[in-house]
């Protein structure tokens, strides 16, 4: 990769020619090879959170099985679209779902 030497924009090879698209500097290629290169390296990794972990937010709901207090839910639009949506919930403590309609 070149940069132009008058305004530091990196110039494009075009014709033989590389050419500063900012400035208009222009320097002879003829002599200069070019290869597009790209390598990702990366430590990140992926963690499993398994099948019983609730990732959703948490309201003050009381599970019709257990009667408990707190469940997750989601939001689904499970009717038309002029229809409200369908909230889903789960139980944090038995993970029984359950749905409530508006």
């Amino acid at each position: 990769m070149e940069f132009c030497p008058e305004c530091g924009a990196m110039m494009l090879p075009n014709k033989g020619v590389l050419k500063c698209n900012s400035c208009g500097y222009t320097e002879s290629s003829e002599k200069k090879e070019f290869k597009v290169k790209r390598e990702i390296k990366s430590n990140q990794t992926v963690t499993n959170l398994g099948e019983d972990v609730d990732v959703g937010p948490v309201t003050n709901e009381t599970c019709p099985e257990c009667g408990n207090d707190k469940a997750t839910y989601k939001l689904l639009q499970t009717r038309s679209a002029d229809e409200a949506p369908t909230r889903i919930f789960t139980c944090t403590k038995c993970k029984h779902t359950w749905r409530a309609y508006d």
